[in-house]
């Protein structure tokens, strides 16, 4: 039998204690990696995370960095390689939320903080954790994308262009990496239901859900089933890749 198997792996997952972020941690978890559990201010909700992994029986490290400045993770880093061990995974999975608007009224710095929290988070998390990777002959680098990339509808501009950087990095790192036996892929989700939908009982959307060839929004596990898929050797000759897991509501063409 076929199974997403991460044994003695273990994933830095950053943004864990987002929404999406922490179904991803899990996810690894019951596949099981050990876990790399980021935050950037929520340490409450790290320390939580950390319990539920080490339920899972899965060992659990709690890290705090800015993904945006490369000395807090180098830190990171450093911590990390001191205390516990390095990933032989990395999802780029931080992001920072700002008001959406359009090109003429969105502030300057709202650009500047999506360059920082997608682009130059992945590049940072690649100059602190692929040099070990490389060392060891193998890895996988994954970061969270958007349909929206693909999209590019009006007040989406700083998120986009962002998203859009980063997946030109992605690219090109994958290309340079290869050679080690290092993966680098994006999985780029829709508009997800997470645990605060299904609380607050807004899981549907009529509108966006008609536009969607499946008929309904993703859900957060469906999103980390992916990740998984990527982080394991069943995708071992899979690099270089936008994977839309969106329903059909964007698909690259050829």
């Amino acid at each position: 039998m076929i199974s997403i198997d991460l044994s003695n792996k273990t994933a830095l997952v950053t943004g864990a204690t987002g929404e999406l972020g922490r179904v991803i941690a899990r996810t690894l978890a019951q596949s099981g990696a050990n876990i790399i559990i980021h935050y950037h201010s929520n340490e409450t909700k790290a320390k939580q995370l950390q319990q539920e992994i080490e339920q899972l029986g899965q060992q659990a490290f709690i890290v705090q960095a800015d993904m945006g400045q490369l000395a807090s993770v180098q830190r990171m880093q450093a911590q990390v390689a001191e205390q516990f061990q390095l990933p032989d995974i990395v999802v780029a999975n931080a992001v920072s939320q700002y008001k959406w608007t359009s090109v003429l009224e969105q502030d300057v710095a709202d650009y500047v903080d999506q360059f920082n929290t997608t682009v130059l988070q992945l590049v940072h998390a690649t100059k602190a954790f692929v040099p070990h990777m490389i060392e060891q002959r193998g890895g996988r680098v994954i970061a969270i994308n958007t349909e929206c990339a693909m999209q590019n509808f009006p007040t989406q501009s700083a998120y986009v262009a962002g998203k859009r950087g980063m997946d030109g990095v992605c690219r090109v790192l994958a290309r340079e990496i290869g050679e080690h036996q290092i993966t680098v892929n994006q999985v780029a989700p829709g508009w997800t239901i997470s645990e605060r939908d299904r609380l607050s009982g807004t899981e549907r959307s009529d509108g966006y859900d008609s536009q969607v060839p499946l008929r309904r929004r993703g859900t957060d596990q469906e999103i980390a089933n992916v990740v998984a898929f990527l982080a394991s050797d069943l995708a071992s000759f899979i690099t270089g890749a936008y994977v839309p897991v969106s329903g059909g509501n964007v698909m690259p063409t050829i």
